[in-house]
């Protein structure tokens, strides 16, 4: 669990940071959470889901078929197009103080707050003041922090409208299935056959652009299958290459190969198959060889 410190001068002024150059510190978040200022973006590479969390539904990505497994996570290094906001600040988080003002603070577990070598981010500046970079994590995780009140007005007025089902989702394996419960999506059907008053309030709510989001990422669920198959199919057949495996490589040749899109689906976006293939194309070309010393 992280473990964040306010930042303080007292606290801070002799100590340094540096920038994150791994996303391990993500490898075992299944789901992330978005907001709607992110979502455009987002839908584009990750599949997006609704989590109910209290009386409230929340739009998150779904990294993961499993607790504990982030698929967009491979060595370290984050393999989709997109990164959520919530990664994208890191090592840093807001809290609320007083008069609802927010406050900076650190992960102090992260290995990325220290003094000396290595670590060349200053927290103050020669003046006592906090440092450029500093005031742009503040102010970028104040954004964020602000539209995910936004967040939940719109997808309140989404809800009000009763336009959320559930997604299950069925995970194919070597072992047989089983199901992904407790996801959330668009019940498309009854946005369809909305009345033209409660269509009008939810597009006032801004509602509309996260409906089709939503619907739009959801054959986004398919590279999360892709990615478990390779990888899987990587330890069973190199698995002395398991650390250097190219992932990047590999859901760029699955792109080029895609049929051209009709409008018919051409996928179950409520089944996942996991089990490796048995080699559609050469794996060999997507291990990364370890460079000399």
């Amino acid at each position: 669990m992280p473990r964040y410190d306010l930042i303080t001068k007292s606290g801070f002024a002799a100590q340094a940071w540096r920038r994150v150059d791994t996303y391990a510190f993500a490898g075992t978040d299944a789901v992330a959470p978005l907001v709607v200022q992110e979502l455009a973006k987002a839908c584009m590479s990750l599949p997006i889901a609704f989590l109910q969390q209290n009386d409230a539904f929340i739009p998150h990505a779904v990294q993961g078929l499993e607790p504990g497994c982030n698929l967009f996570v491979v060595n370290g290094k984050w393999v989709a197009p997109y990164t959520p906001a919530v990664y994208r600040g890191y090592p840093f988080a807001v809290t609320e103080g007083e008069n609802d003002q927010l406050h900076l603070c650190i992960d102090m577990d992260s290995g990325l707050v220290g003094a000396g070598e290595g670590f060349d981010q200053p927290f103050f500046d020669d003046a006592g003041e906090a440092a450029q970079p500093v005031k742009d994590a503040l102010n970028f995780l104040q954004q964020i922090h602000r539209n995910r009140a936004v967040t939940k007005r719109v997808c309140a007025a989404l809800a009000a409208e009763d336009l959320f089902q559930p997604w299950p989702l069925t995970v194919q394996g070597p072992d047989g299935e089983r199901r992904v419960d407790g996801l959330f999506r668009i019940d498309e059907a009854r946005l369809n056959s909305l009345d033209p008053d409660a269509l009008a309030r939810v597009q006032k709510a801004g509602g509309l652009p996260v409906a089709y989001c939503q619907l739009l990422s959801m054959g986004n669920i398919q590279t999360l299958g892709l990615i478990a198959r390779k990888l899987d199919e990587v330890k069973n057949r190199m698995p002395e290459m398991t650390d250097q495996i190219d992932v990047d490589g590999i859901l760029q040749r699955h792109k080029s190969s895609e049929p051209e899109q009709t409008l018919a689906p051409v996928q179950n976006d409520d089944v996942v198959n996991i089990a490796a293939d048995t080699g559609d194309f050469d794996l060999s070309a997507f291990v990364n060889p370890k460079q000399n010393d």
